[in-house]
């Protein structure tokens, strides 16, 4: 075997996450989940936690498109001095 592959054997096992390690990430990703976090209830599968995960990921990725578009027009209305102004501002 090349010692490349036997080196990506070990990496790889090495990443290995225990069950409880997987509990406890699950459970953190609920308590950052408004939409799990809003039922008060403890009881939630992992797949539910993972896929409301999935659907806030999504619904912040539309905001942010949405208040670049926002942003764009916001710029291309104003003139250019503010306009390098606000730039200059979102760059820092």
């Amino acid at each position: 075997m090349s010692s490349r592959r036997s080196r990506s054997r070990q990496t790889s096992s090495s990443r290995n996450i225990t069950d409880d390690q997987i509990h406890d990430l699950v459970s953190k990703l609920q308590q950052l989940l408004p939409e799990i976090r809003e039922r008060r209830s403890d009881k939630v599968s992992a797949s539910k936690v993972l896929q409301e995960t999935c659907n806030y990921i999504r619904s912040l990725h539309r905001e942010v498109d949405d208040l670049s578009e926002r942003l764009s027009e916001l710029l291309a209305t104003t003139d250019t001095a503010q306009a390098a102004i606000i730039r200059n501002l979102l760059m820092q």
